[in-house]
């Protein structure tokens, strides 16, 4: 599978307050990109927007594209767009009256009736996917929220992978994790790019160039103006040569 996800000309309002102003990011095929700034500066509202989110939430819009492999995003319904687009948020999140393997499948199961062999081989497939598949493999009947909250995180994945997405969005998963966790999660990332492009929001900079193929750097300098993207490209020509002074001062720690 080779995605290509485009982004033109991306603006993104909460009523009149203007959050990102003229997006332009193209990200490689099964690649991992990381998405860092400070706290504010659009990293999420960038990722809701690419998942179709962000007009869910009232007053908000967008204008300019988002193409999935040449198909502008905004063209086709948000429900499908959501299964080529996968999403995992900061904290896990999953079903609590779920078993470890209806977690996995709950996605599938929103739509439609599937063989129970097929929704079990999909499960251990994401489940495996997630790194999560020995720790559980004889636990599938507990409930989900059982799980520490790194394998919580992982099932979340799981879910995630489950609907065979091109691209997955991580919105600082690792963040409410321990150490150990976070490790786990970290190379549950970089194995999932042989198959799925990733594109992760992070604010731990070592995480960013430990992981990911390239990087974006965004910044509202300004509260009353829209973040924009300084600089975006190799993650390690970014973190040692960057272009952009604003870049060398936030990953310097002069800043934010």
């Amino acid at each position: 599978m080779t995605t290509t996800l485009t982004i033109e000309g991306l603006n993104a309002w909460f009523g009149s307050d203007q959050i990102l102003s003229d997006v332009h990011m193209s990200i490689r095929p099964q690649s991992v990109t990381a998405i860092i700034g400070p706290s504010g500066c659009g990293k999420s509202t960038l990722l809701r927007c690419i998942n179709r989110m962000h007009e869910e939430v009232r007053d908000a819009r967008t204008s300019g594209k988002i193409l999935l492999d040449g198909n502008d995003i905004f063209a086709g319904d948000p429900v499908d767009i959501r299964r080529e687009i996968g999403m995992v948020f900061q904290r896990p999140n999953p079903f609590p009256t779920m078993s470890v393997l209806e977690n996995a499948v709950a996605g599938l199961r929103l739509r439609g009736r599937y063989p129970k062999a097929m929704l079990q081989e999909r499960a251990e497939k994401a489940l495996r996917s997630a790194g999560l598949w020995d720790e559980v493999k004889d636990r599938l009947s507990q409930p989900g929220a059982r799980l520490s909250g790194g394998q919580q995180q992982r099932l979340c994945i799981a879910r995630a992978l489950a609907n065979e997405p091109e691209v997955l969005l991580m919105d600082e998963p690792a963040s409410a994790l321990d150490p150990i966790s976070t490790q786990q999660i970290e190379d549950t990332v970089m194995k999932l790019k042989d198959t799925v492009t990733v594109v992760i929001v992070t604010h731990n900079m070592q995480q960013a160039a430990r992981i990911s193929d390239e990087t974006a750097f965004m910044l509202r300098e300004h509260m009353d103006r829209p973040s924009e993207l300084v600089e975006f490209g190799d993650t390690k020509l970014l973190f040692t040569t960057p272009q952009d002074k604003r870049t060398e001062a936030y990953i310097t720690g002069r800043f934010g």
